[in-house]
């Protein structure tokens, strides 16, 4: 059985990671930084990855690459009035990923469309790098597709401010643990809920 074209795909871009493909990735980054934080793409730039999350080159389909700035909610320190231990400064990190944030972007920038699903292409010292594949679901091909019509449903409508994605699914903790393995259940949010009723529960 040969190999795939897909994943002659997948090693080009490997090869872009390591220290042979250093100069080819520093002048992508140095071009991705210089455009707008959401720009529309004509192709994936990562089509192996791309066609693995739902993408096809059909009408109704749109990809875009968001840039986000990396770290944690970084803030000016307090210079008085606190204890240093309570300034909250250090270890403020966030409850969602860079990724799920990079998604909302793309659904705000594109109102009509719906937030498929999105994979990581790059990053530097200061901002990461994700593609968005969305969907229109008012297209006359996406509407005539059986398996993706789905998206078409009211109840996807904002399905990423939803945590309805990937991205919000695994921030949400309904992530597969492992093959054959269940979803960790219930989600964050419920069982954070299930502790707030009985943590004040009288006793008789």
């Amino acid at each position: 059985m040969g190999t795939s074209a897909y994943r002659y795909m997948a090693r080009s871009f490997r090869q872009t990671l390591g220290d042979e493909g250093s100069e080819r990735r520093h002048e992508r980054l140095l071009t991705w930084r210089q455009q707008h934080t959401v720009t529309r793409l004509e192709r994936p730039t990562r089509l192996d990855r791309a066609r693995a999350v739902g993408f096809r080159a059909k009408g109704g389909y749109v990809v875009v690459r968001v840039r986000v700035r990396r770290g944690g909610q970084r803030k000016r320190a307090i210079i008085a009035g606190r204890r240093p231990k309570h300034k909250g400064v250090n270890r403020m990190t966030l409850g969602k990923s860079l990724r799920w944030i990079a998604e909302e972007r793309a659904q705000k920038h594109y109102p009509n469309l719906e937030v498929l699903n999105s994979y990581w292409v790059g990053e530097d010292g200061k901002e990461k790098f994700f593609e968005i594949i969305l969907v229109d679901p008012a297209h006359p091909q996406v509407l005539a597709d059986p398996q993706i019509n789905w998206i078409a449903a009211p109840n996807q409508k904002g399905r990423v401010y939803r945590g309805l994605t990937a991205a919000g699914r695994e921030g949400r903790g309904l992530k597969w643990k492992g093959k054959g393995a269940e979803r960790f259940r219930p989600s964050y949010a419920a069982n954070r809920r299930d502790t707030r009723r009985t943590q004040y529960k009288v006793i008789p």
